[in-house]
């Protein structure tokens, strides 16, 4: 887990999401995620050492800082990686906590959460206070007000000014 939070550390250096190894904003692809890039890393290595991939996953610990999402979740799943390990819960997309991607792909995989869960939260927290410089523009209108309500999705001006 060390090492996950070293990688997560230099992330947050290179202003990429406090999660391991990932270089979405690097790379601006979003499915470079920290346990596909491992996922990549793996492969290769097996690669070149000419191994079995299939034997090598299914003796791979991942280690990582924040709950794998509903994508990465469902490919450590498919790998059969032998336990994932993380620190804080992924209450945005994560593979258990949104979505239990579990129940649906039976996996063979042990995962064990809530390692280090307050120092993996304040990486994110410290990400977060500052801006994303990958983001897209908002797409939030200034000026135009919208009800909360769940039951009136009109906007609270007229539509004739709506440009």
């Amino acid at each position: 887990m060390d090492k996950a939070f070293f990688y997560a550390a230099e992330a947050l250096a290179a202003q990429e999401v406090p999660v391991g190894r990932n270089t979405v904003n690097e790379t601006k692809n979003a499915t470079r995620h920290a346990e596909l890039n491992c996922i990549d890393q793996v492969v290769d290595y097996c690669r070149t050492n000419n191994l079995d991939q299939e034997g090598v996953f299914r003796e791979l610990s991942v280690y990582v800082t924040v709950e794998p999402c509903i994508m990465c979740s469902a490919a450590l799943y498919d790998l059969k990686v032998k336990q994932i390990v993380y620190g804080c819960q992924n209450d945005r997309f994560g593979g258990s906590t949104v979505f239990d991607v579990a129940a649906v792909l039976r996996p063979v995989t042990i995962v064990k959460g809530g390692h280090r869960a307050e120092e993996a939260m304040g990486l994110l927290k410290e990400f977060y206070k500052g801006t994303n410089p990958s983001a897209p523009p908002s797409k939030l209108r200034h000026g135009k007000v919208f009800s909360n309500s769940k039951t009136d999705c009109t906007p609270k001006t007229s539509l004739k000014n709506w440009n």
